[in-house]
């Protein structure tokens, strides 16, 4: 990382793009890294997370896994799947050399030193199972952003997810604790698969600024019209992306419905017409290491016939939301599905996703500067707020 083009070859990559790269601080803000969630399997196989990093240009990632990828049926069971996960990442990151960034200026110090780092994120409140207290250990043990809701309801409801049929009138009581309490601890309270109602309820609710880490503005449905119609109750409408910027909060657009870096730009371009340069990020919902298969209750089995209800490709994390029958670049073991893993979003992939982001935002018309906030600067502005005091 010290010589931004040690890893591809120099004339694969414009200066411009090198320089951006190198300076700003690039932030994937929903990055799916799987492991084990079972004792027995922790702590997985050894995963390259740090090479992947390196390849791609970012300096971190919101390092995030999910809970309820399987139906969860026993009380206690979300919560010792959270636990193993936790334990997982840990050794995974110690092998890696690598440590979580807690708030601000750790993210800063890594990028200063060239070292890639995580923030530790959750999808999906199901470890709770209706416990406060719980919050408070997940801190301890590192987590600073938390993705209310996920595909299914948890065992105690924290508020209606945008594909389900509406149940709870919005953000329920216990929804709105955990709101509260993360704001006192300092975590990042992240919107993503929340619907309109359970928005609303948190931005009147919450001290801090707020992500919705991984979605797509409603008019940018790309090129197929399945993919569209499958990805449209997961897109954001105009005014209520209007609503979480007016609240000081950020959008990240996911890297799903583009089947270019120039198209994922162009994308990118719409929300910012819409809600300003400084409310957007990025989001990919793509996973830099390799999917894991379990089992005994990690996710979704290679055989698995379908996605959950209402749920898409993207969410059972063994399917890219682009896959159609393409194998990533070099194909071989371990390569994912065009549009699964981070550094393959796209077909012909040459550059580490970061750079071909970059890339495409300079032809699209961004500057440097422009760049910089959209790649991790709102990002940390909003994490800063969230973790830096306690309310």
């Amino acid at each position: 990382m010290l010589n931004p083009l040690t890893t591809w070859a120099i004339d694969e990559i414009d200066p411009r793009v090198a320089a951006i790269v190198a300076a700003t601080i690039g932030i994937d803000t929903h990055n799916h890294i799987d492991v084990p969630l079972v004792a027995a399997e922790v702590p997985g196989p050894n995963i390259d997370l740090a090479g992947e990093m390196k390849k791609s240009g970012l300096s971190a990632i919101c390092m995030t896994f999910a809970l309820d990828y399987q139906k969860l049926t026993n009380p206690g069971e979300a919560y010792e799947r959270f636990l193993n996960g936790l334990a997982a990442m840990d050794q995974q990151l110690k092998n890696n050399s690598m440590k979580r960034a807690l708030n601000l200026a750790d993210l800063r110090k890594a990028h200063e030193q060239h070292q890639p780092t995580v923030i530790q994120s959750i999808e999906g409140g199901h470890f709770l199972e209706g416990k406060l207290d719980r919050l408070s250990v997940a801190y301890d043990r590192g987590l600073r952003h938390l993705g209310l809701l996920h595909d299914n309801d948890a065992s105690v409801p924290l508020g209606d997810v945008y594909t389900n049929a509406p149940r709870w009138g919005g953000l329920t009581q216990f929804g709105a604790d955990i709101i509260k309490e993360c704001n006192r601890l300092g975590i990042l309270i992240d919107l993503a698969h929340a619907n309109g109602e359970t928005i609303a309820a948190a931005l009147k609710l919450a001290a801090s600024p707020v992500i919705v880490s991984h979605t797509g503005l409603d008019t940018q449905l790309g090129g197929n019209p399945n993919m569209a119609q499958m990805m449209r109750p997961r897109l954001i409408s105009k005014e209520q992306a209007k609503i979480i910027a007016d609240a000081g909060g950020v959008i990240g657009v996911w890297t799903h419905l583009a089947d270019t870096p120039l198209e994922y730009a162009q994308n990118i371009r719409a929300l910012v017409d819409v809600i300003g340069v400084d409310h957007v990020c990025i989001g990919t919902d793509t996973k830099l290491t390799p999917p894991y298969r379990s089992a005994g209750g990690f996710g979704p089995r290679p055989n698995n016939p379908g996605p959950p209800p209402g749920g898409a490709p993207d969410d059972r994390h063994d399917k890219g939301p682009g896959d159609d029958g393409r194998k990533g670049p070099g194909g071989g073991q371990n390569k994912g599905r065009v549009g699964e893993r981070t550094n393959e979003a796209w077909q012909d992939q040459k550059a580490g996703f970061y750079y071909a982001v970059v890339d495409a935002m300079l032809k699209t018309g961004f500057t440097a500067d422009e760049i910089g906030k959209i790649g991790g600067g709102n990002f940390c502005r909003v994490f800063d707020a969230a973790t830096s005091g306690r309310h």
